[in-house]
C-alpha cells in the first residue's frame, strides 16, 4: 500500500465548528505520510452510528478501509489510557467511549 497524506490527529479537540458545520480542521502537528485510515478515527470519536455510516458512505471507505479506520479507533483510544489516567479523565472518559462505539459496531459485523 502507498502512503498518502494523511493529517494523523483528526480529533474532536482538533475540530472547530460553526453553526453545527465544520468549519476548519487545527493542530498539523502529526502531519506525515502514511495508512489514510488512520484519518477516520474520526467517525467513533464524534460521530453516532448513523452519523458514522453517513461519513462512512461519503468518505468511500470499503470494508478493508473501514475495518482498519475501526482498529486505529480502538488502538489510539486504548494508548491514551496509560498516558492521562490521572493526568486527563476527561480525555480518558472520551476514549472510553471510542472504545464503546468500536466495540458495539464489531458486534454488528
Amino acid at each position: 500500500m502507498a502512503g498518502h497524506w494523511l493529517h494523523a490527529d483528526i480529533a474532536a479537540e482538533n475540530l472547530l465548528v460553526r453553526d453545527g458545520r465544520l468549519a476548519a480542521l487545527l493542530d498539523f502537528g502529526a502531519l506525515c505520510v502514511g495508512d489514510p485510515t488512520v484519518d477516520l478515527i474520526v467517525a467513533w470519536q464524534v460521530l453516532d452510528r448513523v452519523g458514522r455510516e453517513a461519513f462512512r458512505t461519503a468518505s468511500g471507505a470499503d470494508e478493508a478501509k473501514w475495518l482498519r479506520g475501526r482498529a486505529w479507533a480502538l488502538s489510539l483510544a486504548l494508548q491514551t489510557f496509560p498516558y492521562y489516567w490521572t493526568t486527563m479523565p476527561g480525555r480518558c472518559a472520551s476514549r472510553l467511549a471510542v472504545v464503546a462505539a468500536v466495540l458495539s459496531d464489531a458486534t454488528d459485523d
